[in-house]
């Protein structure tokens, strides 16, 4: 054996820990987000994930490692403080050095307006509309704060909710996937130059990924399309946008607040009036108000689980969580 091999063995086992210590410490808010960072990291690196699974994001407490994940993160990703209101503070106050990207705001990003009332009908019109422009200008276009008017009026409306403008759940649009997986690998690179390659290959992957679960959401869909259902908080209306699926109603806001007596008797009232079949609840959520909203009635439940409570975190997750959205409303309708 030659007396040099040893010593070059741990010269490279050096090199190759010197490697690993200049990959970015991530730290991503939910499960999804995290999903599409893992996969854009995948042979790189692993993020860690802030907010724990089965966990509501729009309220929490940080655990100690979560609080020291953020702490030592070089970059952060994370929705909106729309969707997690206690971690606009907790980034300013632990990770003041890391480089923070707010996935709502990023250029390409489709967003939708908060809906109002149980039923959606006062801005239905309007937030087809509203769609159909973000498809076609890009965030700058949109940071001009065209229909700040409007805006401000939701604002009011939502002031007991501590809402914006816009509806955070946007991650449930395979679009929105799509457009992040680039800019999570563009953050990457600027960090970590020498492993852009990997991680501008890994995002393509991952949007011809997302291409083909289009495809197989829509094909899940087609047998119920046109179907009535009511689900229980205004999270999906990126989902139901992007498939062409829209609810009948929402028992609870975007914020997934309890809803008022006046609420619940607006959707018990659609549930007759058309015939609701189905009725989808959520883990996390209080299953007295479901029952409650089902009272004499005799549709069918369901699970929607937008976050993926049960599912193992890592690259295969969000896809999964789309998938599971669209077979449950099938199984359900």
């Amino acid at each position: 054996m030659s007396r040099n091999l040893f010593p070059l063995s741990i010269a490279a086992s050096l090199l190759a820990g010197a490697a690993l210590a200049d990959v970015p410490r991530v730290a991503v808010d939910i499960a999804p987000v995290h999903s599409l960072v893992v996969r854009v990291m995948q042979g790189v690196g692993v993020p860690s994930l802030i907010v724990a699974p089965g966990a509501s994001p729009h309220e929490y407490s940080l655990r100690p490692s979560e609080a020291t994940a953020l702490q030592e993160a070089d970059l952060i990703f994370w929705v909106s403080p729309e969707l997690t209101p206690w971690l606009e503070g907790a980034i300013a106050t632990l990770a003041g050095g890391a480089t923070v990207t707010e996935l709502l705001e990023a250029e390409g990003t489709i967003e939708l307006p908060f809906r109002e009332g149980a039923l959606f009908e006062a801005h239905a019109d309007e937030d087809e509309e509203h769609a159909d422009e973000d498809h076609d200008k890009d965030h700058a276009g949109h940071s001009d704060h065209e229909g700040e008017d409007h805006a401000d009026e939701k604002q009011a409306e939502h002031d007991d909710h501590g809402h914006g403008a816009q509806d955070p759940h946007a991650w449930l649009s395979p679009d929105n996937g799509a457009v992040w997986l680039n800019v999570i690998a563009a953050q990457l690179s600027t960090a970590d130059p020498d492993n852009a390659g990997a991680y501008f290959g890994n995002a393509a992957a991952g949007r011809e990924e997302l291409a083909a679960l289009s495809a197989d959401i829509n094909t899940i869909l087609d047998p119920v399309r046109g179907r009535n259902f009511i689900v229980f908080h205004d999270a999906y209306q990126y989902f139901e946008t992007a498939f062409e699926f829209p609810a009948s109603g929402a028992i609870s806001v975007s914020d997934a607040s309890d809803p008022s007596p006046a609420r619940i008797a607006e959707i018990q009232a659609r549930v007759k009036e058309q015939g609701v079949t189905c009725v989808l609840s959520e883990p996390q959520y209080d299953p007295g108000i479901l029952a409650a909203v089902m009272d004499g009635s005799e549709a069918r439940t369901g699970v929607l689980d937008p976050l993926g409570s049960d599912l193992e975190p890592g690259p295969d997750l969000y896809g999964d969580v789309l998938r599971n959205l669209a077979t449950a409303l099938a199984d359900c309708l």
